[in-house]
């Protein structure tokens, strides 16, 4: 059964006049009415009829790219290449899309409700890129978010995120596990044994299975993991530098970093020149995604290449219905190790 203005307004105790002006934002409303109403929004799962010119249609011209932290290269080449498939035929203004990236800043909160405001202005498409959180309640909200988006004909697209099942949305994975495996069997090929991990945050996909990866490996080829050799940390230069401090006064004699991605590794290099060791004389740093930066860094820096723009791009067509889905909804998306001069094996 529809939902209508009737229906908030009588659960928030209020006029359907006062739940306008909140939901179109063009009167004062005091914070607790407004509170009150949303409140009723969210619970009734109302949804918006967005704005006039979408009034006819099943959908808008909007599509909403969801991402991280777009500061991240990781995230900006994506939602770039996303948002340059967001044309062609259908749109009603010129054929045009219009693409609007939200950023979460990593919050499940806020992840939520860009989803939810994408479904009130009845978006074309939305495309979730990067990992996810795993966190059973959100877990569940968000597959609940996803089917009601796909039911009233927005397109999901999840881009570099594991598959959601029984949601209608459409999954480009990429093989973090296998990238891991490979990285750490190349320095484990050069004669390492002693190798620390800087992992991102726990509660993310893709920390969990880029470490299982390494873990394989490790496993493997007979080597057993020291606890102290696994930081956890945020996906960044600082969170690098400081976790690889760490792992050095943890034990000494490593005689490799592998890091969470690029970015963690740039960290790593750092802390590790500032402690007076050479790269990778003394201490090979391999990292992942293989952005931009990672080769011109000195020496550069062995990574697993992911093919982000390739696979934002394919995100954004399929978004649009310009290519076929891949068959049973979901395809795999695999790195390759680029073997560049910041690995070689141990010192003797």
């Amino acid at each position: 059964m529809t939902v209508t203005l009737a229906d908030v307004a009588a659960r928030a105790q209020v006029s359907p006049a006062t739940v306008s002006r909140v939901l179109n934002g063009n009167y004062p409303v005091a914070a607790t009415t407004r509170e009150r109403v949303l409140k009723a929004v969210d619970e009734l799962d109302y949804v918006l009829n967005g704005p006039a010119s979408a009034l006819a249609a099943a959908t808008s011209d909007l599509v909403g790219i969801l991402v991280n932290d777009i500061a991240d290269p990781f995230f900006g080449i994506m939602a770039s290449a996303i948002q340059a498939e967001i044309g062609g035929p259908g749109g009603r203004a010129g054929g045009e899309r219009l693409a609007v990236v939200c950023n979460t800043g990593g919050s499940p909160e806020r992840e939520l409700t860009y989803l939810t405001l994408l479904q009130r202005q009845r978006a074309a498409a939305v495309v979730l890129t990067g990992g996810a959180i795993e966190d059973a309640p959100h877990k569940a909200a968000m597959d609940a978010k996803l089917r009601k988006l796909a039911d009233a004909g927005t397109r999901v697209v999840l881009c570099g995120r594991p598959q959601a099942p029984e949601t209608g949305a459409i999954a480009l994975t990429f093989d973090n596990r296998g990238g891991g495996r490979e990285l750490t069997e190349h320095l484990i090929g050069l004669g390492h044994r002693r190798l620390g991990y800087i992992a991102g945050p726990q509660e993310r996909t893709t920390t969990r299975h880029r470490l299982e990866g390494h873990r394989e490996a490790l496993a493997a080829h007979g080597i057993e993991e020291d606890p102290r050799w696994t930081v956890h940390g945020r996906y960044d230069r600082g969170s690098g530098y400081e976790a690889t401090l760490e792992l050095l006064r943890r034990d000494p004699s490593l005689t490799a970093i592998v890091a969470a991605n690029d970015s963690v590794a740039l960290g790593a290099c750092a802390a590790l020149r500032d402690s007076g060791l050479r790269i990778p004389d003394d201490v090979s740093v391999a990292g992942f995604d293989d952005l931009p930066f990672s080769i011109d860094a000195v020496p550069a820096l062995t990574t697993v290449r992911l093919p982000l723009a390739e696979a934002g791009g394919r995100a954004g067509r399929i978004a649009m219905g310009r290519e076929e889905a891949p068959v049973g909804g979901v395809a795999g998306v695999r790195g390759e190790l680029m073997v560049r001069g910041s690995t070689a094996g141990p010192r003797d």
